[in-house]
């Protein structure tokens, strides 16, 4: 009997879905066909390709309802939020499709008398996208449109925690008027056949979003290869509050930035550092502002935060909390009913608040994917980047300040490849992650 993945929802560790488990050999022969697919797809006139894409683009938005209902039944987002991530998706589509065709020109060499030289922008061939579970449409859309639109074959391989994502973005790409095989889909939740996948010949390109471990692993899988592979991986966001913070403002700011999809992001504000003349005051608004929160059912319209992801997430976040209490740790989270009475068949962990951290406890020094909100008390703004850069992550970070000035300064001294002012944890369409 076909081997199949069965999609267990953290809300009620039922399974909500099941799909067909593809072999290495089911992978092979649609690589084949994404290899015949592309030696078609590619002579494809540009403004043909951007058409299709257009039309699938649109054809998402008109479903993004039911569309996000599906990613908080698969991943346990709250339904009130789901849509949201389709929409950002078009914006970042959207500028996409602004930049390509220039992207896409040939650059010319440098003139001489007797020559005509230039450097052509050609696709690859087969991409492979390797797609996390936490905002699949968003990570898909980074790696599928400039791929379609250079010309280039694509196969998803979604996460088995979201697989019906790839499913409906196939469906939509053939309504919209894609040839058939430019598109498709490997539906696999073993680690071993990701790495034998990456390796096969026909694979060009891969584009990797997930864990640093996994990243390291696809690395490793490719490292006799001559392809090209992008890897976004994980995160250990900091966040400075300066003593002429607007507090209330920052602290409204920095709980959603750490709570939102229950801290399960990359770009999630996981450590917040805070000037000593404000910590005890601003500790107070992060308090007042988490007891508006609601932690409940995804399905509920009224539900801020949803479970974590699976069991093993929530017994990784609740350890870190464990652990930082016993080195010292003070627990701040404020009262709030919805905290103590959770769903009791999901994974839900209650956002919480610690104060008196240091870098000696694991919810400061590693990466933690759930509503965890530490914050530290430092000195000075040399101390808060000191301490802001004493990770081996370094994927964004925020400073504070109504001194915009300060702030810029500041943000030259941080080690993260995404650097903001005063605003965190967004989504910028003309911006890439980078470490």
């Amino acid at each position: 009997m076909p081997a199949t993945i069965k999609t267990i929802s953290p809300s009620t560790n039922k399974v909500v879905c099941e799909v067909p488990a593809a072999t290495i050999e089911d992978a092979r022969v649609v690589l084949c066909q994404s290899e015949d697919a592309f030696s078609l797809f590619k002579e494809m006139p540009f403004a043909e390709r951007r058409a299709i894409v257009v039309k699938a683009l649109a054809l998402i938005q008109e479903r993004k309802m039911e569309l996000g209902r599906e990613i908080s039944e698969q991943m346990g987002r709250p339904i009130a939020y789901s849509h949201k991530e389709i929409e950002t998706m078009q914006k970042r589509a959207d500028y996409l499709l602004d930049i390509a065709e220039e992207a896409l020109a040939p650059l010319p060499g440098r003139p001489e008398s007797g020559f005509k030289r230039c450097i052509k922008k050609v696709p690859v061939g087969p991409t492979l996208i390797v797609v996390a579970w936490n905002f699949p449409y968003l990570i898909i859309v980074n790696a599928l449109v400039p791929a379609l639109l250079a010309g280039n074959s694509v196969v998803v391989k979604p996460s088995p925690q979201t697989p019906l994502v790839g499913d409906r973005i196939a469906e939509i790409l053939f309504e919209a008027g894609l040839p058939k095989d430019v598109f498709q889909v490997i539906q696999s939740g073993d680690p071993a056949m990701l790495r034998e996948l990456v390796q096969q010949p026909e694979v060009q390109c891969v584009s990797f979003t997930g864990s640093t471990a996994g990243g390291l692993a696809i690395r490793e899988a490719t490292a006799q290869q001559t392809i090209s592979v992008n890897l976004e991986l994980g995160g250990s966001d900091p966040a400075y509050v300066r003593p002429d913070a607007d507090l209330k403002y920052v602290a409204a700011q920095l709980v959603d930035g750490a709570v939102f999809n229950a801290g399960q992001s990359c770009c999630a504000v996981k450590r917040i550092y805070v000037h000593a003349d404000v910590h005890d005051e601003f500790s107070r608004e992060l308090q007042e502002e988490l007891k508006k929160y609601k932690l409940g059912d995804p399905m509920d319209v009224s539900t801020r935060v949803g479970p974590v992801i699976s069991h093993a997430a929530q017994q990784a976040i609740n350890g870190q909390l464990q652990d930082a209490l016993a080195k010292g740790a003070v627990d701040a989270t404020p009262e709030n009913a919805s905290f103590r009475s959770a769903p009791q068949h999901g994974n839900y962990v209650a956002p919480f608040i610690l104060t008196n951290v240091n870098h000696s406890m694991a919810v400061m020094s590693e990466e933690k994917f759930g509503p965890a909100i530490p914050v530290a008390k430092v000195s000075s703004d040399d101390e808060a980047i000191r301490l802001m850069n004493d990770t081996e992550y370094g994927l964004t970070a925020s400073i504070w300040t109504k001194d915009i000035a300060r702030g810029e300064a500041l943000i030259e001294r941080v080690n993260a490849g995404t650097v903001f002012v005063n605003r965190c944890d967004f989504p910028n369409p003309d911006l890439a992650w980078t470490r």
